[in-house]
């Protein structure tokens, strides 16, 4: 054997030299050489290798075949993979077995032809692809792995849930059997502009989609392309994500959001029948009341003009009602489209408004340097005026005093209007701005209880929130915000003080 080989002696070293695992067989499969690599792969010495027939390798199992495979690599010899499509194993001295891949080059000699074999132990690849096929498994959304031609390769068990079929009838099949008739013409082509240029993206953008399921339902679904490269070409892993709930959800709440609409614009529409046919009985009971007040002056007793000033208190705190009702429902079907403001303009307004009750109150107004925003004019001065209204109005025993102000604080103004007055109890804290809610006494303050509602309802269409901090007998201060735009200017202007 020594002589035989002699003469290529460039061929043993490189042989030797080779990462892999390298045998050299004649045509009968007697092994003649083998490297290193070999050795350790199979545990054998290479002496107990040489001269003997290569199925000493091979496992029992696939051992009486091997023969016929020889013989017809021997009639055909070209280098190609060795069993392609199936697993390959291979047997070590202790009796175990390897998965290996196996490379066949024929080389054609001075003693006829030999077959060169590359071997590679794969053990720690098919660890890895069992790790793999595991994560797949266990994950919660449905996962399919295709070639590049589309054939299935891969499924788990929620893809098998998803669709309704089996692994075992999708497996090798075309991922087009998933897909809706009527885009499945063009779904080729877009199989082979991924392939073209892959890359981890979502499937469908801006547009439904919807998958086939085994009895011919579809359901809509979202999908995850990502491209894997693998030792056999392009591999694309769908994760594919079934989102019937989130569709019913949608439409149930587009639903709710259009009967929203339709009960608010009916609303809306009783607000401005209730201003008109409510208000106009009320006007004439308040109207024929003061008459009948001013006829009987003097002429009756105690207990009917105290009945009449009833019957006029009562039309008129409803005439008030009526009217912040309606204002409360205009806020956002009057509202404008925000635009610059300078906030001591707004303020301006709102003390203008209250002159009358800022002078009877003998009240102290003063304003520090406020910024321009983007708001509505008419309802920054709305929340103005209600802010110090109730300020003048719960002011208690002593003169009012009300300070105005704003900070910024990162990407919002905050705004402060702080009183002197009578305070509100931190239990009311969520209460104070409800619409229904009323806390002191009709008798002792004027009003429906529905300034600070407006507030709210202003503030929250603007993108801001609003909140308190008082102590009884001290006064109390109402923050509100207002979103601060990149970029706006921060008017300064000089104090004001009013009294």
């Amino acid at each position: 054997m020594p002589e035989r080989i002699a003469s290529e002696d460039f061929v043993r070293l490189a042989v030797e030299a080779c990462p892999s695992g390298m045998i050299m067989t004649d045509a009968e499969g007697k092994i003649v050489l083998i490297n290193a690599e070999v050795e350790r792969l199979f545990g054998y010495h290479r002496d107990e290798l040489v001269d003997q027939s290569i199925d000493i390798l091979v496992p029992a199992s696939a051992r009486p075949h091997h023969g016929g495979l020889r013989a017809s690599f021997v009639a055909e010899p070209k280098a190609r993979r060795m069993g392609v499509g199936r697993d390959l194993f291979g047997v070590r001295k202790d009796g175990t077995q390897i998965p290996v891949e196996i490379g066949l080059n024929p080389i054609q000699t001075k003693v006829g032809l030999m077959i060169l074999s590359a071997i590679t132990d794969i053990t720690e690849r098919k660890l890895s692809d069992e790790r793999f096929r595991l994560v797949v498994e266990a994950c919660p959304n449905g996962m399919i792995m295709t070639d590049a031609d589309g054939k299935i390769v891969l499924i788990n068990t929620e893809a098998e849930r998803l669709f309704g079929y089996g692994r075992q009838e999708l497996s090798g099949r075309s991922i087009d059997i998933l897909v809706p008739a009527m885009p499945r013409p063009g779904h080729a082509k877009l199989r082979k502009d991924f392939v073209a240029a892959p890359k981890a993206r979502r499937m469908g953008i801006g547009r439904d989609l919807y998958g086939v399921r085994k009895d011919g339902t579809q359901i809509p679904i979202e999908i995850g392309l990502n491209p894997i490269q693998t030792n056999e070409g392009l591999m694309i892993l769908s994760a594919i994500t079934d989102i019937s709930e989130r569709k019913r959800a949608t439409q149930e709440l587009a639903n709710r959001s259009e009967q929203l609409e339709r009960s608010n614009a009916d609303l809306e529409q009783f607000a401005h029948v209730a201003s008109h046919d409510l208000q106009e009985p009320l006007r004439m009971v308040s109207t024929y009341t003061s008459l009948i007040a001013e006829y009987y002056n003097g002429r009756s007793d105690e207990k009917v003009e105290k009945y009449i000033l009833y019957v006029l208190d009562g039309a008129k705190r409803m005439q008030r009602l009526i009217q912040d009702l309606l204002s409360y429902s205009r806020v956002d079907s009057e509202a404008e489209l925000p635009m610059l403001v300078k906030s001591d303009v707004a303020l301006k307004i709102a003390l203008a408004n209250l002159d009358a009750s800022i002078e009877k109150s003998h009240a102290k107004i003063d304003c520090d340097e406020l910024p321009a925003v983007f708001a509505d004019a008419t309802q920054l001065a709305q929340i103005f005026q209600n802010l110090i209204g109730n300020a003048l109005k719960f002011s208690g025993e002593c003169s009012p005093h009300v300070r105005v102000g704003a900070k910024r604080e990162g990407d919002k103004w905050v705004f402060h209007v702080n009183d002197n007055g009578i305070g509100i109890e931190k239990k009311y804290a969520e209460r104070v701005f409800l619409m229904s809610e009323r806390l002191n006494e009709r008798s002792l303050y004027e009003g429906s209880g529905i300034g600070l509602a407006i507030v709210k309802k202003i503030i929250t269409r603007h993108g801001g929130l609003v909140w308190f901090d008082s102590e009884l007998k001290v006064g109390t201060t109402f923050y509100f915000t207002i979103p601060a735009t990149q970029g706006s200017p921060h008017d300064r202007h000089n104090q004001c003080t009013t009294r």
